[in-house]
């Protein structure tokens, strides 16, 4: 359970979103801490030089008129403003008769800046108090002298409370969002999940032997359902691959059967001494030597098909004479095609040479032309043609046997295509598509039923 990609997927989500979320939230408390630390520090800056201000506005009233500082409700500004005053400086304006709180000027940490007289902000410690305060110094002035600061300040917990809480609720917010995410996370996870479990079962059944599996409908054109109708198509292919295996073996079983039947007849009846005539004698062997060469055709088309299907088939790159080539061809049929009556033509139009492998050229169209003389009814016509043009040769062989089918058309290239293959292995038209192929060239076919058959093989001029 634990190493399935069904729990993995939603750890691996949470997670992120876990890391996410807390990086957000330190980031965001982070950086409202340190806002709320600067605006803190502005307001008692500006409350400090306010009030300062003020302060030293009065003085300077009172200080020629022979009285005292002036006297403030500290108490009560403290409560308007939110902030705990303090002065530090001479006594030249007393802080015990102005009502503030006194503070020693060594408490300020920037001494450089009280001896100048400039504003200064810091975090210091009350006498007395436990609590850390922020706090900002305003310069008291009269007359352009520097006598003493006004000190506004403010508990630094104050602040921390504040961003405290921002994190509660951070808190919360991103609890709440986990749970949505999860449920979302979960929710993906499993439309996700189900049809890889599916393939999952299905490729151990088709690993089984057992292509008829179930796959899931996918209506989505996205990753999954393109690998699973990739799937399903897949199983389709091997489903027919193994039934033309099934039927591949079939045939050639029986291809095998057949001549090994008739010579094994044969030889039983030449050891009974069954056989006295001596033309039945003559017979009897002339079968034999039948038989036997078509069992060499058999296993000659045999591995020259195995050896296209695995790649291992090597040509020869000659000069060849094409024409002269074709005419050993069709003369080879010559003296049949008279004794059948065949009107029996070839129809020559160029002289290509052509740098490829004669042998095997030879072989694709002495194929063609057997299956033409294997169909054509006596008394009917075949042709032989050759044509140049657009950088690629054409040899035709057409013939006006019975045509094929549109729904054979490819089946006619699968090995032992079922059919009437008398008298051939009925391998010699793949043989032909598969060398075609291999020449760099292509096999094509023309056929209505009832009105002959065309092929042409196309090979390149140069």
């Amino acid at each position: 359970m634990i190493r399935s990609l069904r729990f993995r997927l939603p750890v691996l989500f949470l997670a992120g979103i876990i890391l996410a979320g807390i990086v957000a939230a330190v980031t965001a408390a982070r950086l409202f801490q340190e806002v709320t630390r600067t605006d803190s520090l502005t307001e008692l800056r500006r409350q400090a030089a306010g009030l300062a201000d003020l302060y030293a506005e009065q003085a300077l009233q009172t200080a020629g008129q022979g009285r005292n500082a002036p006297r403030f409700a500290a108490a009560r500004l403290e409560r308007a403003t939110g902030t705990t005053l303090y002065y530090a400086g001479l006594d030249l304006f007393p802080g015990s008769e102005s009502g503030l709180r006194r503070l020693s000027p060594k408490t300020l940490p920037n001494q450089a800046a009280f001896e100048e007289g400039r504003a200064q902000t810091f975090e210091f410690r009350p006498p007395g108090q436990d609590r850390v305060y922020l706090a900002a110094a305003e310069p008291l002035q009269i007359g352009g002298q520097t006598f003493g600061f006004l000190v506004a300040a403010k508990p630094r917990a104050e602040i921390r409370e504040r961003w405290q809480l921002l994190v509660e609720r951070l808190g919360l917010a991103f609890l709440l969002g986990l749970a949505v995410a999860g449920g979302l996370v979960w929710y993906l996870s499993r439309r996700l999940t189900a049809p890889v479990v599916a393939l999952t079962r299905a490729t151990e059944e088709v690993a089984r032997g057992r292509y008829d599996v179930e796959l899931p409908r996918t209506r989505k054109r996205d990753e999954i359902g393109r690998l699973t109708d990739s799937f399903r198509d897949m199983t389709r292919r091997l489903a027919e691959a193994d039934a033309r295996e099934r039927n591949f073996l079939m045939s050639v079983s029986h291809e095998l059967r057949t001549p090994l039947t008739a010579i094994r007849g044969h030889v039983a009846m030449l050891e009974e001494g069954v056989v006295d005539d001596p033309a039945a004698l003559q017979a009897s062997l002339d079968v034999i030597r039948s038989e036997t060469d078509r069992l060499a055709r058999l296993v000659g088309d045999l591995l020259d098909l195995a050896r296209l299907d695995a790649h291992r088939f090597t040509l020869a790159e000659d000069e060849v004479e094409l024409r002269r080539l074709l005419e050993g061809a069709y003369q080879s049929r010559a003296e049949e095609a008279r004794r059948r009556g065949i009107d029996y033509e070839e129809r020559f139009h160029a002289d290509p040479v052509l740098h490829t492998d004669g042998d095997r050229v030879l072989q694709i169209v002495t194929n063609l032309i057997d299956n033409a003389f294997h169909w054509t009814p006596d008394g009917g016509r075949i042709a032989v043609g050759l044509e140049s043009a657009n950088g690629s040769v054409a040899v035709t062989v057409s013939d006006t046997g019975p045509g094929i089918a549109r729904a054979d058309r490819e089946r006619i290239f699968r090995p032992f295509f079922s059919g009437d293959h008398a008298g051939g292995t009925g391998l010699g038209l793949a043989i032909a598509r598969e060398l075609a192929q291999a020449l760099g060239g292509e096999l094509l076919l023309d056929s209505e039923p009832g009105a002959g058959s065309r092929f042409e093989l196309r090979l390149p001029a140069l």
